[in-house]
């Protein structure tokens, strides 16, 4: 499989060294348990990644330096375009307009060629500005979820989640989420095995976790009327609030509030509600004099089973796991 990592000025040098070493690593994996490769070629190697500029020049990446270029846009056929993170300036655009512009263009063309694409961090702005994610499910990260979906209100970015492929475009979300990317792209093309192995190798997790664990509370909700008071309804007044009564203290149908809701979070205003109610069990969780059955009590959940079924639906975890992880993360920023 060849694989273009798409260099643009302003990129992450860590981006695209990092993604090319992770397929250079699943290659040593797959090579050292062939049986277990969904690939067979010989001695070929599953992936083939190389990085590539518009003209086969350096470019300058997000701190200044030099990117060497393996070479040109023009130079091969691929069957895969990744862009990664890259530096935007203060209006959250990145650094060359002209390039991302050009850039958008040739990415356009090869995927209408049959090429594969995906965009990690601000590199789906590449794939927005090619039209490619009009009328997609796709991911973005937490803190240009509203830049991202007021400049492409086409497209339907979906909130916390960290990797999302729709048709055989995927998109993930964060700085370093090209991790996440690489694994699932080893696990696509190479299989589970491959892919847990690679991950295991790489000291990295097999299975991406939600954008809800570094998201300020009620992020999402902080820039439209309607949802900053449902969440002043639900966070504040009644966690247990159904989506009738929402409706209703809204002064609106339930046909209303979900056709609206949709709209503007890709989100059913039930998955709304216990998002919220989620939310505010992870901050009572920090708590940790608070037990498990007290937050979901708190919370409005009768039932601890479905409290806990509710609490991985959203934040990819069990309760506890989260209680574990919060501790861990405090203990390395304190240590």
């Amino acid at each position: 499989m060849r694989i273009a990592l798409l260099a643009v000025p302003g990129s992450m040098k860590s981006a695209l060294s990092g993604l090319s070493d992770m397929f250079w690593l699943a290659n040593q994996v797959a090579r050292q348990n062939s049986a277990l490769s969904h690939h067979d070629s010989g001695n070929e190697p599953v992936f083939s990644a190389q990085i590539v500029t518009a003209d086969g020049h350096p470019v300058i990446d997000a701190q200044g330096r030099p990117i060497e270029s393996e070479g040109s846009v023009e130079d091969d056929k691929f069957s895969l375009i990744i862009a990664s993170g890259m530096r935007l300036d203060e209006e959250k655009y990145p650094l060359s307009r002209e390039a991302i512009t050009d850039a958008a263009r040739w990415v356009k063309t090869q995927y209408q060629q049959g090429c594969a694409v995906a965009g990690a961090c601000a590199g789906g702005f590449v794939l927005a500005e090619a039209g490619l994610l009009n009328g997609r499910m796709c991911a973005t990260t937490w803190w240009l979820f509203h830049t991202f979906r007021e400049r492409y209100p086409l497209t339907k970015p979906v909130w916390g989640k960290a990797l999302v492929e729709d048709r055989n475009v995927v998109t993930t979300g964060g700085p370093l989420s090209w991790v996440d990317l690489a694994i699932h792209i080893v696990r696509r093309y190479a299989g589970d095995e491959i892919a847990k192995l690679t991950a295991d190798m790489a000291v990295a997790d097999s299975q991406p976790l939600s954008q809800q664990l570094y998201a300020p509370a009620g992020f999402i909700n902080s820039r439209h009327p309607l949802l900053i008071k449902a969440e002043h309804l639900v966070r504040f007044q009644d966690l247990s609030i159904t989506v009738e009564q929402l409706a209703a203290s809204l002064n609106m149908t339930t046909r209303t509030l979900n056709r609206k809701m949709t709209e503007l979070t890709q989100e059913s205003p039930k998955n709304f509600i216990t998002r919220v109610r989620i939310e505010t069990a992870a901050m009572l969780l920090e708590n940790r004099g608070k037990t498990i059955s007290q937050v979901a009590s708190e919370c409005g959940y009768h039932d601890e089973t479905a409290f806990r079924r509710a609490f991985h639906s959203v934040m990819g975890m069990s309760p506890g796991m989260y209680k574990e992880w919060v501790k861990n993360r405090s203990r390395s920023e304190t240590g």
